[in-house]
């Protein structure tokens, strides 16, 4: 994730449904399948069933108005549809036995009316979903620098790779959405899968993580405006005030509570960001390196540039795990992939948006990251357009970016405190609802607690690279990489255990199970073992490449005070005037 990432997602872990304000549609949602939104007593089974029947509905069907022309999606392949003339399920007039209605009729299939409703404002395409993605991930300004820390070779080689994985990542995440979410019970957030597959405990610790994620994002957006302003000074504020005054700025204009009509702000971000990127390449072929800011934030005196095929020889290897963190960061879009799916009108289709955004994302990163180490070698500076010499241009493309990175502080900041909020202090301390007067008093007095705190934090450690190193490693990389080949691993254990005459019964509302226990769990795992014992793999990979990233980021950090410029807490600027 870089430091332009912008999401306009308004309410998290708000149904896209819910939208249908004061229809008949969101009160029977509210009656039924949100009054049991998180009950531990709806089973995976039930969950995947009604998955199924959803993944049927004509309307996901690829050129198709009939609703016998594609059966559910098999137990065994969730993804081929074939023709219904074999496997038979519930319709949805399914009926009891004796000819009547199911007793409990929100736990079977809901009438057609219902089902239009829910999928009334899922309406996105796959063409939305590659925008959308762009918009969320791009922002190659950490890649130049990263290649100064690795060299061309294995930087090109360990982007391309992390990319890959990242994508994969994704699917995983999308093969779990096709197989969990339904109009009975959508998803819609990352917490939802993990609380399905793995229970309360682990939905926790993916919300907790998220909402650490996008603290510290909030932070290092406040320190790269307090780097702009104090180059535009040129240092003669002190660095500190300048960040407290943004601080300040977020906090104010944080009480905003809803974002459902300021969408328009996160296109101009990304618009303004391609704008920053075209002066800045352009500006530094015809201009020298920044020097000044080169020795305050690298170390790195003004001498000859030098570029490297390999890993640099000044440059340990807590560094190079560092810049390999910049790439985890760029990559780090994989948080709201479940909102994006859920509005999709063919979740189906996801796989394409992402995949075509991904490779889109990875060509602008190496480009970009080749160009400009190049032609800065070492003088290369994270953010890259602080790296700009030239004041007059410096000054342009600092002010282009102080209104780009406070509309991304503003959008990850009201999305973070709903985070926290909805997903934390309400599911774990019961504090009120927002709608209520009392969880409205609430977020004013949270509002400037959270933008104080992302304060102390980018005050406490001003390094845009080691700090981002930190939250890549610490967060980012969890929900790329480690967190979906776990959840992965639990959803295909329990979906590969269910056995002829196993599942769930829509007559009866009841989950029939053979078998519980160990024997069950090994069951499921065996089926697809080499496929599971990957999974296992590319976890534990993750999980390793965490702890390394967290140990290195943290070095880098006693090193930075060590020999830079860079002191927590204080008037001078970590990259100079």
């Amino acid at each position: 994730m870089a430091e332009s990432k912008n999401s306009t997602s308004d309410d998290v872990g708000h149904s896209p449904i819910g939208d249908i304000a004061g229809t008949g549609a969101e009160r029977r949602l509210q009656s039924s399948s949100a009054a049991k939104y998180n009950d531990p007593n709806v089973t995976f089974e039930e969950y995947f069933y009604y998955a199924q029947l959803s993944r049927a509905h004509p309307s996901e069907a690829p050129g198709s108005s009939s609703s016998n022309s594609v059966s559910p999606v098999s137990r065994n392949n969730p993804f081929k549809r074939h023709e219904s003339s074999g496997d038979k399920y519930p319709t949805v007039d399914e009926k009891n036995s004796n000819g009547s209605p199911t007793a409990d009729a929100w736990h079977n299939v809901p009438d057609e009316d219902y089902v239009q409703a829910s999928r009334a404002l899922r309406t996105a395409t796959w063409g939305a979903v590659f925008y959308l993605i762009t918009t969320d991930i791009l922002g190659p300004f950490t890649t130049a620098w990263a290649f100064s820390q690795m060299g061309f070779g294995p930087a090109v080689v360990l982007y391309f790779i992390f990319g890959c994985f990242a994508a994969y990542g994704g699917v995983l995440l999308w093969r779990m959405f096709l197989q969990l979410d339904s109009d009975q019970y959508p998803l819609r957030s990352y917490g939802d899968i993990a609380f399905r597959v793995a229970g309360t405990i682990v939905r926790h610790t993916v919300n907790i993580t998220q909402s650490v994620q996008l603290l510290f994002n909030v932070g290092i957006i406040i320190l790269q405006n307090g780097q702009s302003l104090s180059q535009i000074s040129k240092g003669s504020v002190c660095f500190i005030v300048l960040t407290f005054v943004w601080a300040l700025a977020g906090a104010l204009l944080g009480q905003i509570r809803t974002l459902r009509n300021v969408g328009w702000l996160a296109n101009a971000a990304i618009w303004l960001n391609v704008t920053i990127l075209i002066i800045t390449t352009a500006v530094i072929f015809h201009s020298e390196p920044n020097y000044v800011a080169a020795l305050a934030n690298n170390n790195a005196p003004k001498g000859p540039k030098v570029t490297t095929a390999g890993p640099p020889k000044g440059v340990a290897f807590q560094g190079q795990v560092v810049g390999l963190m910049q790439a985890v960061y760029s990559y780090g879009g994989a948080t709201v992939f479940v909102e994006f799916m859920a509005e999709m009108k063919r979740p189906y289709d996801f796989w394409k948006g992402m995949v075509y955004a991904q490779s889109f994302i990875f060509l602008c990163y190496i480009l970009f990251g080749l160009l400009i180490y190049s032609k800065q070698g070492q003088f290369t500076i994270n953010p890259n357009y602080q790296g700009v010499s030239p004041y007059a241009w410096q000054t342009a493309v600092n002010s282009i970016a102080l209104v780009s990175t406070l509309i991304a502080a503003l959008l990850y900041g009201n999305i973070g405190i709903k985070v926290l909020y909805n997903n934390v202090l309400m599911d774990i301390f019961g504090f009120p609802s927002l709608a209520k007067k009392s969880g409205k008093r609430m977020w004013v007095a949270l509002v400037p607690i959270y933008w104080i705190l992302a304060w102390i934090i980018c005050a406490a450690i001003p390094s845009v690279s080691n700090l981002s190193g930190l939250i890549a490693a610490l967060c980012i990389l969890q929900f790329s990489y480690t967190f979906p080949p776990f959840l992965m691993l639990f959803h295909v254990a329990q979906r590969d255990a269910i056995q002829d005459g196993e599942g769930f019964d829509p007559s009866t509302g009841q989950t029939v199970r053979h078998d519980t226990g160990m024997t069950r769990w090994m069951r499921g795992l065996r089926k697809n073992a080499a496929l599971n014992a990957f999974y296992l793999f590319f976890f534990l990979g993750a999980l390793t490449t965490s702890v390394l990233g967290i140990y290195s980021a943290i070095v880098g950090l006693i090193d930075a005070y060590a020999n830079t410029a860079v002191t927590g807490f204080s008037c001078k600027n970590p990259i100079g005037a």
